[in-house]
Parts: structure tokens; sequence; C-alpha cells
């Protein structure tokens, strides 16, 4: 299948630092850039054909990433090792810091993934996949394949049948196939988006995540999502997400000497007191006495 992406992209303060290596293959096309990013740095991305990204470096800390356009600061997200983008998913990035990064963009074919995917999974679930955005930080193996892919970019030796297997490879990998259609048809997350939610909340280290956040994580509006998740859980997000907070400050408290202001600053509570009464509300005693209380224990 003769195939060339279709898209639109316009970026301030970044540029390449080498020369984009690419491949066209059957039904995909992957390049592979090498930029580096001033502080401020912006861009905007738009394509009609889904696409995966891969980092070769964590760029979580300097990249944000927004769907929504406009004022980024209320929806913006780090930006994860590995995506998948839909088709015709709108992304604006914006670089906190300066930086230099590479990453793998391969650009497919919807009706060759669909191909590629309904014999294992069916047509029906495969469009569903294909609809479904993907963000993950710890995706060792699919890093592992881009890499090959990447060698094979810049120093061409194989059949395109090898590189297109080892795409075929990342995209099982990376893309969500697991979600339950009973689940979705009830009402309730899938537990394929449980599993991308909490690797979305544990990599931002305790910090506040918004409803709005966590809801673009799975790929649900944040009103739907809000109604699912507590069908789901049995919480709002943020009842759910204040408990896991207070977990991670349980493991602080048990395993560092940090004072409690230093613990509520990491956990983004305004100050010792709103931990201590979150703390409590949860714990049903404070952070201080149930520190000791584990410490003679």
């Amino acid at each position: 299948m003769n195939f060339w992406h279709s898209m639109v992209w316009h970026t301030e303060g970044i540029r390449p630092v080498a020369p984009a290596r690419w491949r066209q293959m059957d039904g995909m096309v992957g390049v592979y850039w090498e930029a580096e990013s001033q502080a401020g740095a912006k861009g905007y991305y738009l394509a009609d054909d889904p696409r995966i990204m891969i980092f070769r470096n964590d760029v979580s800390s300097r990249i944000r990433l927004s769907n929504t356009g406009g004022d980024m600061q209320p929806h913006y997200r780090p930006m994860m090792k590995a995506l998948y983008v839909p088709a015709g998913v709108p992304m604006w990035t914006s670089s906190e810091k300066g930086h230099r990064f590479g990453h793998l963009n391969l650009h497919l074919h919807k009706d060759r993934l669909v191909k590629y995917l309904a014999p294992s999974i069916g047509r029906s679930a495969a469009l569903a996949a294909i609809n479904r955005p993907v963000e993950l930080q710890q995706a060792d193996a699919v890093e592992t394949l881009a890499g090959l892919v990447i060698d094979e970019l810049a120093t061409p030796s194989r059949h395109n049948a090898y590189v297109e297997s080892l795409v075929g490879s990342i995209v099982t990998g990376l893309l969500d196939l697991t979600g339950d259609q009973h689940d979705q048809a009830n009402g309730r997350l899938t537990q394929a988006q449980m599993n991308k939610l909490n690797a979305y909340v544990d990599a931002r280290c305790g910090q506040r995540v918004s409803v709005a956040e966590m809801a673009a994580a799975v790929g649900l509006s944040e009103s739907w999502f809000s109604c699912v998740f507590k069908q789901t859980v049995g919480k709002t997000p943020l009842q759910w997400q204040l408990g896991k907070r207070i977990e991670l400050a349980k493991t602080m408290l048990r395993e560092t000497d940090l004072s409690l202001a230093e613990i509520a600053n990491q956990l983004g509570f305004s100050d010792q007191a709103h931990l201590t009464k979150v703390f409590r509300n949860t714990a049903g005693e404070t952070p201080a006495a149930w520190r000791r209380k584990k410490t003679l224990s």
C-alpha cells in the first residue's frame, strides 16, 4: 500500500540538529528526528492518520502536552516517553527548559492498522482500539523495538518486511487492545483504563492531578469519566486520588526522615496543617502520631 502521511504542524523555538531519517513502507512511514528545544518553545501538530511517538530520553520534566490548546495551564500534562495518538487528535506542546531530544514518529494508515489487528481481536475491537489514545512512561519493550527501527532508518540493511514486523510489535505492545466492551457498555472503566490511570497518577509522585487530566489520560470526556469512575471504584476521582496521596505520605513517614512540612510540600498540600487535616480525616490520627506508632512497632 503506497502511503505518505498527511500532517499539519508548526513550531517555535525548536530546530533539528541532524537530518531526519525516514523510510516509507507498506501503509506506514517511519521518521526519526533529533532536535534542540529552547525554553518556552511551542509546537502544534495535527495528523490525518494515527501515529506513534517514542522518545529516546525522558522528557516528562521538560515538555508539556495538551489536546485542548489555548491557555495550557489548566490542561497541561507531562509528555510521556511513548504515545499513540489517534487520527485527528490535535496536540499542543510547550517546553519549560532548553534541551535536546530524539524521537521516532510512526505514521500509520488506518486501514493498514485495522487489517493488522483484526485477525487477532476482531474488526470492531480493532476499530475501537485505534480510537483510544495511549500515553506510557514505562514502556521498556516498546523502547527496545523502537531502537531497532531507528537503527534501520539510520543504516538501512534489511527488507521492509523486517521493519514492518517491528512496527507491528510496537503497535500491539503500545495500543490498548484489552478494552472490555462489557464494562464499557455497563458504564465502567476497563481494567486497561484503570491500569493506565494508575500509571499516569503514580508518575506524578503524589502531586494533585485534575479530573480533566485524568479523563484525558484514558481518552474520555471529563463529565463521562467522572460518572463511570464512581461507578467503577465507588469514590469520586479526587477522593480516590487523595487516598493514593495519603498512602504515599504514609510511605514517606515510615521510610524517610523528612519533616511533615517537607512531605506536605512534595505531595502538593498547601502546608503542613492541610496535610495533617486530610491525614487525620483519612487515617483517623495525625501524621505525627502515625509515625510515632510505626517507629515503635
